[in-house]
């Protein structure tokens, strides 16, 4: 029995906890034994303040499940020392004890590529599953996988070929509203999402932007956007455009009027994969889109002016602004956005929760807005990413757009980590920020080459 972090207990069981479990009980150690087989937890029992250990083990879909707890102790001491004693006695027969009898279905595994699929593997599959840079990723979403319901019969062919990138946005959400304590209902599978926990429900939907693509299919390259000209041109415009299609797609399906989600805060989750890092880039226009606002060409801090954009133009293309304001959208209680939710922040936080290869070493760079003693500010940052060091979040990067008309609005303590931001009639946002909101983040993945190490014959 050995010692773990918080971080790598969550990635290995967060998705078996019932949000009730803390409001009675507060985890303060974690520990994983026999290869992993089992994880455990000791806990405090807030009522009374004593100690008792919680043992988890693989169920018969590999998923981390109750298996044993010791007795309630006064020491956290005795509460340790009973449950490496009650481990130690159960491994033996882990066997056993695993099994649920609850279910007869096969784990689920989204790795081992299908025998029969339309389309070809996906690069970015490919680089998941068999590059070593990405084994953090692949090891941390293992876990995580077994607890997926395929309700709409494709996630796992369409994650290894068409809809890698989707999906990817699609296990992210899972773990972001995971993480925020919600239990995920899979007994629907429209919308994505019907999440219920102690700060009450709302049910979300998650959509992407994709690459644009001609006639015959092929995907047409964006606009040229090297000169600081042609930036503010496609963030004026171009990206608004690129977030239109797939936000008035979802709003015409009219989510609200399904029984599940009546009465209930209605979330639009979209990222940006059009290009490999358009989501770096596309963060400005969004709320532009969204809200029908934007800077006015002589705004400044101590000025901040706005002016109304009714339209947006592209070539031959034009579309209506302020998304917020269409029939229907009312019943859009918000949109969320994080710039930083890739695969690459399924890499950083499996390296930072142990998972993959110890050759591994990620370096992560960009922007981000620091807000010390109040005062937000843009700087840039960059480091290797590490275990002792701050640990990264799923909501880390989490940026909700709030509907000014919503006819039941998000509260800001559902999603309590992200950044918030809100219209008022003025045009000028108002923001509640984090202390560290990445807006740009870029990972280098390298892979070291260790020294030899010596035979057992060499330490003698």
């Amino acid at each position: 029995m050995r010692p773990i972090s918080n971080q790598r207990f969550n990635a290995f069981a967060a998705y078996c906890r019932s949000p009730q479990a803390l409001a009675i009980a507060e985890e303060i150690l974690w520990f994983e034994a026999d290869d992993s087989r089992i994880v455990a937890t000791i806990i405090r029992d807030r009522p009374d303040s004593e100690f008792a250990g919680i043992i988890l083990g693989r169920d018969e879909k590999e998923r981390y499940r109750w298996i044993n707890a010791t007795e309630f102790f006064k020491s956290k001491i005795q509460a340790r020392a009973a449950l490496r004693a009650k481990i130690e006695e159960i491994i033996p027969i882990l066997e056993q004890h695993r099994k649920q009898g609850d279910n007869d279905k096969k784990p689920v595994d989204f790795f081992t590529p299908l025998k029969k699929t339309k389309q070809p593997l996906h690069q970015s599959f490919l680089n998941l599953t068999s590059l070593e840079g990405f084994s953090p990723a692949k090891e941390i979403i293992e876990p995580m996988m077994r607890w997926h319901e395929d309700a709409d019969g494709n996630f796992v062919e369409q994650f290894q070929t068409t809809g890698f990138d989707s999906r990817i946005w699609e296990l992210y959400l899972f773990s972001l509203f995971t993480e925020a304590g919600f239990i995920i209902d899979k007994s629907s599978a429209i919308p994505d999402f019907s999440c219920s926990g102690l700060r009450g429900e709302f049910c979300a939907e998650a959509t992407t932007v994709n690459p644009s693509r001609d006639k015959k299919g092929k995907i047409l390259p964006p606009p040229p956007i090297e000169a600081e000209e042609e930036m503010e041109a496609a963030i004026r415009d171009y990206f608004p455009i690129k977030f239109a299609g797939p936000l008035t797609e979802k709003l015409r399906k009219r989510y609200w009027e399904r029984e599940n989600v009546q009465g209930k805060p209605f979330i639009l989750a979209i990222q940006d994969f059009q290009s490999p890092t358009a989501m770096t880039m596309t963060r400005d226009a969004l709320p532009i889109y969204l809200y029908g606002y934007r800077q006015a060409d002589d705004w400044s801090m101590e000025n901040p002016k706005v002016e109304r954009v009714e339209t947006h133009q592209w070539g031959n293309k034009t579309i209506n602004s302020n998304f917020f304001s269409f029939e229907g959208a009312e019943y859009i209680s918000a949109v969320i956005f994080n710039s930083s939710a890739t695969i690459s922040k399924f890499n950083r936080i499996g390296l930072q929760a142990s998972f993959g290869s110890d050759r591994v070493r990620l370096f992560r760079f960009g922007t981000v807005c620091k807000t010390e003693n109040g005062n937000p500010h843009i700087t840039e940052y960059a480091h290797y990413v590490s275990e002792d060091a701050m640990v990264e979040t799923w909501s880390e990067g989490l940026e909700v757009f709030h509907n000014p008309r919503a006819v039941h609005p998000l509260p800001m303590e559902m999603l309590p980590d992200a950044a918030h931001h809100f219209m008022p009639d003025d045009g000028l946002m108002r923001s509640r920020l984090p202390n560290w909101l990445p807006t740009q983040s870029y990972t280098h993945i390298e892979v070291e080459e260790l020294p030899p190490q010596p035979d057992d014959n060499e330490l003698f």
